[in-house]
């Protein structure tokens, strides 16, 4: 689908709700907002809902709304930044009357009537302002508070636009982002402040990691390690990149017990890590994944598959 037939699809509709996925993030949020503010800026007529479990650390960017079940009926359903089906906050999405997916994701799970996906754009929030700029001739219009949110979701998803997925196409964007009027300053404080139970816990994970000749390194973190320093499963995505600073590591991975699963998040400076992730109920880029297994035990399945794709890597 092209982005003037999205706009042209919002245009025909008087209630949009947009969705994104579960366990946000900046890009999350800041796609899902940033198209709702771009609509309400655009056409004022119209409702606009924004729909998903709530994240207290994202609340400076957006919080959601409390929608009927009969709203969805004769609504315009958006999905933002999420290529499952079963990773969609609020799965009352296939209740609405046409659904439209734009993401940034291999399109690994199609859905929806109409989707634009697009694995070149840095993040979701990139599309999103694409969307913007092709759509101004049909009456899309922009404001701060939008390019606020985009820019946000940009800086969040390229790691401050350090990640190689940020292309000259994203650094255009956001430097026409950041001509409008929002304190970067501020925002930058509000993404990456630490509080210091975090912090500790940086310490933690910083004398507890493991690292193979191969060049995978990883970190379980128990959940009475949590208890210990009070930080939630959801707080330790701040922390996922600190072990990409070492020195010879090619990929790592973060393993964290929750109270039924353990959570895995990949990353990685050049080894496909995705397929890794898509063998244990998960998926996601290249080089950042993430998936789910039943125990600790599982998680040495894992480690013996990322040993096998960074032994096999070369530069």
């Amino acid at each position: 689908m092209k982005n003037k037939e999205i706009v042209e699809k919002i245009k025909q509709y008087q209630t949009i709700i947009i969705h994104r996925h579960v366990r946000p993030d900046p890009d999350a949020f800041g796609s899902q907002a940033g198209l709702g503010e771009l609509i309400k800026q655009s056409f004022p007529e119209k409702t606009v809902y924004l729909v998903g479990d709530e994240d207290p650390s994202l609340h400076f960017l957006a919080q959601m709304d409390t929608v009927p079940d009969a709203i969805y009926e004769a609504s315009l359903v958006i999905v933002c930044d999420t290529a499952n089906q079963a990773r969609i906050s609020d799965q009352r999405y296939k209740n609405g009357k046409e659904l439209i997916k734009i993401d940034h994701h291999p399109n690994v799970d199609p859905y929806g009537d109409y989707a634009w996906v697009d694995t070149t754009a840095s993040s979701t929030s990139e599309m999103i302002y694409e969307l913007y700029l092709n759509g101004k001739e049909m009456g899309f219009a922009i404001n701060d508070k939008a390019a606020r949110l985009l820019y946000a979701g940009i800086v969040g998803d390229t790691g401050r636009f350090l990640f190689p997925s940020a292309t000259k196409k994203t650094f255009q964007y956001a430097s026409e982002l950041v001509t409008y009027a929002f304190d970067r300053s501020k925002l930058y404080d509000a993404l990456y402040n630490t509080k210091p139970n975090v912090a500790r816990l940086k310490g933690y994970i910083l004398q507890h990691f493991q690292i193979s000749e191969a060049g995978f390194c990883n970190v379980k973190i128990p959940q009475k390690t949590l208890e210990q320093f009070g930080v939630t499963s959801l707080e330790t995505s701040q922390l996922v990149g600190i072990l990409g600073d070492m020195e010879g590591i090619k990929a790592w991975a973060f393993f964290v017990e929750e109270e039924e699963i353990i959570r895995v998040r990949l990353r990685s400076k050049g080894p496909v890590v995705n397929e890794v992730a898509a063998k244990y109920n998960g998926g996601g880029h290249p080089m950042a994944a993430g998936a789910t297994v039943a125990n600790w035990e599982e998680t040495e399945n894992v480690i013996i598959d990322m040993e096998k794709v960074c032994a096999g890597f070369s530069e």
